[in-house]
C-alpha cells in the first residue's frame, strides 16, 4: 500500500512509504511496551545476491524485529505483492536460507489492524479496522 508516504512525528520523524508501514511500526512500539518484543530497526539491513548479475540483486527488508537483545527476524510489509518483490522473497529463501522473514500481507495486516486500530495510538485509516 503506497498512500501516505512521509515523516511521521510520533514516530521520532522517521520516513516511511506508507501508512501501513508508519501503523506496523506503532503496533511494534505497542509490543515493546506490552514485552513481547525487545526492539525494532527500521530499513538496516541489505542483502546482496551475489550469483545475480541482472535484475533483482539487493533486498532491504522493511523492519529488523528483535524477540530478544539477540534474537531477531524480518518483517516484510506487502499490501500488494508485484512480481519484483516476490521474487526478492524468493531469493531471499534461496540465498539466505537462516534469515527469517516474516511476510504482512493484506490478510496479515487486517488482523493486526482489527485489533490494533483501537489500541494502538496515532493510527492511521481505517483499513482492518472494523
Amino acid at each position: 500500500k503506497r498512500s501516505n508516504i512521509g515523516k511521521r512525528a510520533d514516530l521520532e520523524g522517521k520516513f516511511f512509504r506508507s501508512s501501513w508501514e508508519a501503523n506496523y511500526a506503532r503496533y511494534l512500539n505497542f509490543l515493546i511496551k506490552a514485552k513481547e518484543i525487545v526492539r525494532w530497526e527500521f530499513e538496516v539491513d541489505t542483502f546482496e545476491f551475489h550469483a545475480i548479475k541482472k535484475g533483482t540483486r539487493f533486498y532491504t527488508p522493511d523492519f529488523k524485529v528483535f524477540k530478544t537483545e539477540t534474537e531477531f527476524e524480518y518483517h516484510e510489509i506487502k499490501g500488494y505483492m508485484d512480481a519484483k518483490s516476490a521474487t526478492k522473497l524468493k531469493r531471499m529463501k534461496k540465498y539466505y536460507p537462516d534469515v527469517k522473514v516474516v511476510l504482512i500481507d493484506k490478510k496479515a495486516y487486517s488482523a493486526i489492524a482489527k485489533v490494533a486500530c483501537k489500541l494502538v495510538l496515532g493510527w492511521e485509516g481505517n483499513y482492518g479496522c472494523k
